[in-house]
């Protein structure tokens, strides 16, 4: 019995001890969490740091035999306060983030989490009733009355089970892994073009055609989204799923407030996101984003067959559904193609190439029309533009030489990843090496965090420069001759401006 007891309350110190380190490392994360299973806002930050700080005073409190019954009785009431909290929000048919063990692992809480928390309240509850002076022995205590055969033996036990632990968690990690690569394959075989030219991939999301869930949620300013809000605006509207602690969907901010700003007349888009008012509401205001409605945890994602972020579909004038879910930044650029286009067939996911979009191509062969820019032979636009000191430095200054014209926006994650051999390009140019000339979107201090040797101005919020080139999203380049006239076809995306820099390179070897 006494063995019982003291294993009992090593467990629960372990798990209490685990926990509580683990929220403590993001305590923001605990903070949401906790308003996430309903805690008024302005309690929960504080009890996102008591909640570990708690936790790590029972783990203390299990070890010495004094404390021992106070920390089994500390233990009980979290465990029964959790399953109370998990409890209610199940009933509602609500499932919050548990973030029971911070970063290390969380998930959305359900009668699993709820089944484990009996299993460690049983434990509890096991120490308390055996009274103040009955909670089992000292460890230390216990461990130094053992004879060496036992000692030897407790050693070796320990050492077979964390042996069968690791061997159970290399075993978990490589099925993972196994899933990941046969998911890549999966992905890599649906997009081959079938004998029609479309992807086969099963598309996701609701039916074509089929009656839009209605929904009802709150704005960040006021006001309600409802698909009878939409229709009532009497065109199509893109539905754009995101989630403020979602990095990809951070990266698209700055092109989606320029969708806004552009497409406004011919397409509604709508960002239906989670999290808090605070927090949603720090990124609107930071990239001047409007239409973020809030859902409470995945209610219209799930009606709407959505199960990644960033991702989205279209919802027709008429309430219909007007196309599958498509997933990830490049799946969202081809619908948004698609949504702005006449005549053209429904997008299929993105290829394989990086920060390119891969649309279906229409009736007549062609992609998804973007803005339409000059062709190779023809003059290129003529740009003026304030750099990042407020002096006016147009394309025409670099006339007599090639100049490689890089449309880029500090906020696109495609553009981050390039900066690396960007600069690298900058600080040992090949021989011959064309003028680099940087055309961005963004802030002056969000262009100066870059770093970038090379002149950079800045483009309006709806990216007219950009456009005019022919390009709808970032990272673009295009060569420019020593005439002024187009010299290459317009690179779309990360692995093909690498390309252009690199052909540049080999060009002059």
């Amino acid at each position: 019995m006494d063995v019982a007891l003291l294993l009992a309350r090593l467990l629960l110190a372990v798990v209490f001890a685990v926990a509580g380190v683990a929220k403590l490392a993001d305590r923001a994360g605990s903070g949401r969490a906790v308003a996430e299973f309903g805690v008024p806002t302005p309690l929960a930050t504080p009890l996102g740091v008591l909640l570990p700080l708690a936790e790590l005073a029972v783990a203390a409190a299990l070890i010495p035999t004094s404390t021992a019954w106070w920390g089994a009785v500390g233990a009980l009431v979290l465990l029964l306060l959790f399953a109370v909290g998990i409890g209610a929000n199940l009933a509602r048919g609500r499932k919050p983030d548990c973030h029971c063990f911070g970063q290390l692992h969380s998930e959305p809480a359900g009668w699993k989490t709820l089944a484990r928390n009996g299993v460690l309240a049983a434990l509890a509850g096991f120490v308390v009733w055996r009274g103040y002076g009955g909670a089992g022995p000292s460890a230390v205590g216990w461990l130094t009355n053992l004879s060496t055969a036992q000692a030897a033996g407790l050693v070796v036990g320990l050492a077979v089970l964390g042996a069968v632990a690791a061997q159970w968690w290399l075993l978990l990690h490589l099925l993972r892994q196994n899933g990941r690569l046969l998911l890549r394959v999966q992905a890599l075989e649906w997009g081959a073009p079938s004998s029609g030219g479309v992807a086969d991939r099963p598309a996701a999301g609701l039916p074509i055609g089929e009656v839009a869930p209605d929904f009802e949620l709150p704005g960040l300013n006021g006001g309600m989204l409802t698909v009878g809000s939409l229709r009532a605006a009497e065109k199509p509207a893109m539905l754009l799923f995101t989630d403020p602690d979602c990095g990809p969907c951070t990266a698209m901010l700055p092109d989606i407030r320029r969708w806004q700003k552009a497409h406004a007349e011919d397409l509604t888009i709508a960002l239906v996101s989670r999290g808090t008012v605070e927090e949603n509401r720090a990124k609107a205001t930071e990239h001047g984003l409007r239409g973020i409605f809030l859902q409470k945890d995945w209610e219209v994602s799930e009606a709407y067959g959505v199960d990644s972020t960033p991702s989205a579909v279209l919802v027709l004038s008429d309430g219909t559904i007007g196309s599958p879910v498509l997933e990830g930044e490049e799946g969202v650029k081809a619908l948004l193609a698609y949504a702005i286009s006449e005549g053209k067939r429904m997008p299929t996911y993105p290829g394989s190439r990086q920060g390119e979009l891969h649309p279906a191509p229409g009736d007549d062969g062609a992609a998804p029309a973007g803005p339409e820019g000059p062709r190779v032979g023809e003059p290129a636009p003529q740009i003026e533009l304030p750099d990042l000191g407020g002096e006016t430095v147009a394309l025409a200054d670099f006339r007599g030489e090639k100049t490689l014209v890089l449309l880029w926006d500090p906020g696109c994650g495609f553009c981050r990843e390039m900066l690396p051999d960007l600069k690298e390009w900058e600080a040992n140019p090949p021989e011959g090496a064309p003028n680099l000339f940087v055309v961005s979107a963004g802030t002056v201090e969000a262009n100066k965090e870059m770093g970038l040797s090379s002149p950079v101005v800045l483009d309006g919020e709806q990216f007219p420069a950009g456009r005019a080139f022919g390009a709808d999203g970032t990272p673009s380049a295009v060569l420019v001759d020593e005439r002024g006239r187009i010299a290459s076809e317009l690179a779309v995306g990360l692995q093909a401006v690498l390309e252009l820099t690199r052909a540049q390179q080999e060009a002059r070897a």
